[in-house]
């Protein structure tokens, strides 16, 4: 047996102790990543006894970054990030860039010179990917357009971080460090890292949407045609973590960014959705080990020698980043239940954080007490985020009740939100009143288009519905949650109500106002979640359509005819 074990040590002591700690956690009715996170607290070199090899654990967690996004990519088509470019691209820059000054005032007021305070703001400025996802998807909204925009917008942080991550050590001397690698005479222009920076991003992006959707879904199918699904689910995790790799080592996009692309890639296969289940443990389990390796980097003492402006960097990442956001996202016009949930999404800071504080360290940029404020901001930050995200049906109910200001936000004048003047009687009585118009939606439309029956979308995209209106087709802009939207949307003379998004949460609140402005409407609704569509069936009369059981539905009724045309008569 071989002596050094660290590997196995580091699995054993981090999954167990997650398990035991998150158990307690959940049966004290806080976040199971607290338990977690306190793991990774425990096994670290900052406490006393049992330390695990915290290399290894941080490259542990690098893999379950790298399979977590991947997982992302399979439900995120490019379209969907097309979708939110207006608010996500301005968003996230406009953010980071409020972060950054927050943070470095912050440091400038502590005396820190001006290239540590860039570096500590920076690292302020960037959330959590694999936090914001385990959020997502534990409330259910991931697939949901407030969920794309979230996404869309940490998608953006980490390209600008990949920027940042490459043009700090050039601008290392320019920032004040002597003698740094890149601030000396002979290092190469800045405009030329920079450009070349940017050829390798493009390049890699655009390899992946050429060429990648092409031969990824191949593979994928030509492997499944053996039969074996150890193969299969091998192909899944190989092509996530050597993509991933592959991009970093050739283009110098991160692990996580490149692992979302082929993801995304692989989506094209029909076999994505069976990738994203049987790739579904290994997720879980290395997310496990991403939140140890960030409790181990963390140093209790620093809560003792520095209370003071660890809760001031705490302030700027939970507070300060979130305000902002908040404010970018009602100025691009959005409801305040996406702002808020926005907000919540971005109150936290994470992997890109750590890189960056490690290497303004490396490039004698931060001091060390630096980092060590940044790794307190990120656990404290992670934490509390599912605090957050509980406080923002709460708050949006006292903002309504309380803040004329938030009631006239709600109800400012749109000329999306209501339809024209000028659209056509048809649309306005006895039509169809179509609820999301993504994927499922468009199909539905296209066959209510080729049957010459009227129909008005409601979607909360805003770009979608200025494309919509542009084609001739009535749409309105706002949540249907919302009674105003389906009001718009002339619900009370409607013949049927269709919901055709994924998100399942505010279904009954659509329901309840379709129902009560007009009794005899139909309602159809699409579910992904099978006790969910019980109940739906149960509570109300509507028509649910579960995608799975459709799927075998129809599956069956093609296997019967085919087997019934075939058969040979006796």
């Amino acid at each position: 047996m071989p002596h050094s074990v660290s590997l196995i040590n580091t699995i054993a002591a981090g999954l167990g102790l997650a398990l035991m700690l998150g158990f307690l956690a959940a049966r004290l009715r806080l976040p199971a990543l607290v338990g977690y996170l306190l793991a990774g607290v425990i096994i670290g070199p900052f406490t006393p006894g049992f330390v695990a090899d915290a290399g290894i654990a941080a490259q542990l967690a690098e893999i379950g970054v790298m399979l977590l996004m991947f997982g992302v990519g399979l439900h995120f088509s490019l379209d969907d990030l097309l979708a939110v470019r207006k608010i996500a691209l301005p968003g996230a820059l406009a953010q980071i860039a409020v972060a950054t000054l927050l943070g470095g005032g912050l440091a400038m007021w502590w005396g820190w010179s001006p290239g540590a305070a860039l570096v500590f703001g920076l690292a302020l400025s960037v959330a959590s990917t694999v936090v914001l996802l385990r959020a997502l998807e534990s409330l259910g909204i991931l697939d949901s357009f407030t969920g794309r925009i979230a996404v869309g917008w940490l998608v953006v942080e980490d390209l600008a971080m990949v920027l940042v991550l490459v043009l700090l050590p050039p601008l290392a001397g320019t920032l004040g460090v002597q003698g740094a690698a890149g601030g000396t005479g002979n290092a190469d222009p800045l405009w030329q890292t920079l450009g070349l920076t940017m050829l390798q991003v493009g390049g890699f992006v655009a390899l992946m949407l050429v060429v990648g959707r092409r031969v990824f879904p191949w593979i994928l199918w030509q492997v499944t045609r053996t039969g074996s699904r150890e193969l299969f689910t091998l192909c899944v995790v190989a092509a996530a973590v050597s993509i991933a790799y592959a991009s970093a080592a050739l283009f110098g996009v991160s692990f996580a960014l490149g692992a979302f692309f082929a993801g995304m890639v692989m989506r094209e296969s029909q076999f994505a959705h069976r990738a994203a289940q049987e790739s579904l443990p290994l997720r879980d389990a290395f997310a496990v080990l991403f939140f140890v390796s960030v409790g181990m980097l963390f140093d209790p003492s620093v809560l003792l020698d520095r209370p003071l402006q660890v809760l001031a960097v705490v302030l700027v990442i939970v507070l300060g980043k979130s305000v902002a956001a908040c404010a970018l996202v009602l100025v691009f016009r959005y409801p305040l239940g996406t702002a808020l949930t926005v907000s919540a999404s971005l109150a936290q800071i994470g992997e890109f954080s750590f890189i960056l504080a490690g290497l303004g360290v490396s490039l004698g940029l931060l001091p060390a007490e630096g980092q060590s404020l940044v790794l307190a901001g990120a656990l404290i930050s992670i934490a509390t985020n599912p605090l957050w995200f509980s406080l923002i049906a709460p708050m949006q109910k006292w903002l309504h009740a309380h803040s004329s200001f938030a009631r006239g936000l709600e109800m400012r004048e749109d000329p999306l939100a209501e339809l024209p003047m000028t659209t056509e009687a048809k649309y306005l009585s006895r039509q169809v009143v179509l609820v999301g118009y993504g994927r499922v939606g468009r199909r539905i439309a296209a066959e209510l288009d080729a049957n010459d029956i009227p129909y008005v979308v409601a979607e909360q995209n805003r770009e979608l519905v200025e494309k919509l209106r542009e084609a001739g087709t009535p749409a309105v802009w706002g949540d249907a949650a919302d009674p105003a939207v389906l009001i718009q949307a002339h619900i009370a003379r409607a013949r049927v109500l269709v919901v055709a998004t994924p998100d399942a949460m505010n279904v009954r609140q659509m329901m309840e106002t379709a129902h009560t402005l007009n009794p005899a409407i139909q309602t159809v609704i699409r579910s992904h979640n099978e006790q969910e569509a019980r109940l739906l069936t149960q509570e109300t009369s509507a028509t649910v359509f579960l995608g799975e059981h459709e799927l075998a539905q129809a599956m069956a009724r093609d296997v019967v005819q085919r087997a019934v045309s075939m058969a040979v008569p006796a």
